[in-house]
């Protein structure tokens, strides 16, 4: 599903959200995987398309959520960027992933 929030506006009301079970996880923080996750899906398929050699990725809290990393992986995102504060968590999920999908 995808929201209009804009981050400042969201956290008056998101965590209401998340107790009302409007949404299973705060956007901001992990990847909706059966809506925004469709179109990331697309648009790795449509920009390797116009050129083979891009490079995709994402920057943000969601490159430390280890579901998020995960799910960047199997989509086919080239690396994500994360805070130092979720890096130890990002890099442990990354082999994870790997790991998981490469054996």
């Amino acid at each position: 599903m995808g929201l209009g929030f804009s981050r400042d506006d969201a956290g008056k009301f998101i965590n209401l959200y998340l107790d009302l079970g409007i949404l299973d996880a705060d956007p901001f923080v992990s990847i909706e995987q059966n809506g925004i996750g469709k179109l990331m899906e697309i648009m790795v398929e449509e920009g390797h398309k116009g050129k083979n050699d891009i490079e995709i990725g994402i920057c943000g809290e969601q490159g430390g959520e280890p579901k998020s990393i995960g799910f960047c992986y199997r989509t086919g995102l080239d690396y994500v960027s994360c805070s130092s504060q979720s890096s130890h968590c990002s890099i442990s999920s990354c082999a994870f992933s790997y790991q998981q999908w490469c054996s």
